[in-house]
């Protein structure tokens, strides 16, 4: 369904607005705005979303998806591969979160030191947000 929209143009100066004005604010003439109906289409379709590829983003059914295994780095703990999907992906930033005092940091430096011995390069960057 279409929605309908009303606006004032000046057939003077040719000035817009979205109610009557009895002077035109543009070029100062008094009784010179009309009222003009605008229809606007109710679904504007959008364009495809494209991805880096090239490939266009439409739906497909999962049996006909190829799944392919990006490589990832064994972390040397059990708990934080599985929560990662199998370790870390090489160039990716994790972000770990959670409460003062949990162990954070702990796992975090322990999990460095094994990917340094692996002969790995990491950046380990360490952020505090205060509630003042």
């Amino acid at each position: 369904m279409a929605k309908v929209k009303t606006r004032y143009v000046c057939q003077n100066c040719g000035y817009v607005s979205p109610r009557y004005l009895g002077r035109c604010p543009n070029c100062s003439e008094w009784n010179t705005l009309v009222e003009e109906v605008e229809q606007k289409s109710a679904a504007v379709k959008a364009a495809p979303r494209v991805t880096l590829t090239g490939m266009t983003n439409a739906p497909q059914k999962i049996d006909t998806i190829e799944i392919s295994q990006t490589p990832r780095v064994d972390t040397k703990n059990g708990e934080l591969n599985r929560v990662l999907g199998g370790g870390v992906v090489p160039g990716s930033m994790v972000l770990i979160g959670g409460d003062p005092g949990i162990g954070k940091s702990t796992l975090l430096l322990q999990v460095s030191g094994s990917l340094a011995d692996q002969g790995g390069k990491l950046l380990y960057v360490s952020g505090e947000e205060s509630a003042n």
